[in-house]
């Protein structure tokens, strides 16, 4: 099993798991390498090092990224944005654990819920920025959370 550092184009940085180098190169081409936070499939492959399971050594997990350290980011920096990007697809996951996804008619649905025509229950779905205004006017709280397609899958 290969473990590759990957970025995104928005500079999201995550772990790809691959039987081999020729499977990533494979999976790449065919646009199946996408970015968990974004979507995104304009992926590049990080320069790492092997990971050594050696006692009271300092992971690599804890040094900023190579391309960071090149730009002359602050670790302060990274480490903060690394931690904002776990604690959204926390959030996300939650989201997805706890919610019904009702998809186009989440509208409807959450018409239906705030005026008691249907049980009370968590959705999600999607809805236009007309339909989110009209909610918001007639008193229906609703946020927008954007969520990768990957994300609409069954998450790992």
């Amino acid at each position: 099993m290969k473990v590759f550092d990957l970025r995104c184009a928005h500079e999201h940085t995550f772990e790809g798991w691959f039987g081999s180098e020729d499977d990533y190169l494979s999976q790449q081409a065919r646009g199946l390498v996408t970015c968990p936070v974004c979507g995104d499939t304009a992926i590049v492959r990080m320069p790492s090092a092997p990971r050594l399971n050696l006692s009271g050594a300092t992971s690599r997990a804890d040094a900023a990224p190579p391309a960071a350290q090149e730009r002359g980011a602050s670790s302060g920096a990274v480490e903060a944005k690394r931690e904002l990007q776990t604690l959204w697809m926390k959030a996300v996951r939650h989201v997805m654990a706890n919610t019904e996804d009702v998809g186009g008619n989440f509208a409807e649905e959450a018409r239906k819920i705030h005026y008691r025509e249907a049980p009370e229950r968590n959705i999600r779905g999607t809805v236009s920025r007309e339909e989110t205004e009209a909610l918001a006017e007639e008193g229906i709280d609703v946020m927008p959370l954007p969520i990768p397609d990957g994300f609409k899958d069954t998450l790992q």
